[in-house]
């Protein structure tokens, strides 16, 4: 696995050595990895949010079959990638 040096200051050492005996971690490196997958996570539902909302205040168009036919395959390569382990 790749590797990322940072530096800090000692009172940030400090607070993220507490937060890994405090949070179950056993390493610091589990600590900070759940931090970046968080805010990934948190990324990931701004988006998802601002394209709903851009949805709502779009026109409204009726589904064409085509439209249902590119979902259902979009499913269909997903749940593939899913069991297969690809993302």
């Amino acid at each position: 696995m790749p590797t990322i040096t940072i530096s800090l200051p000692a009172s940030l050492k400090t607070f993220i050595e507490n937060q890994v005996g405090q949070g179950g971690f056993g390493t610091v490196s589990e600590y900070l990895r759940s931090l970046v997958r968080e805010e990934q996570k948190r990324k990931a539902e701004a988006r998802l949010e601002t394209l709903l909302l851009q949805g709502l205040e779009s026109e409204a168009s009726e589904m064409t079959q085509d439209d249902w036919t590119a979902i259902r395959e979009e499913v269909r390569q997903r749940h593939q990638r899913r069991n297969t382990g690809g993302q």
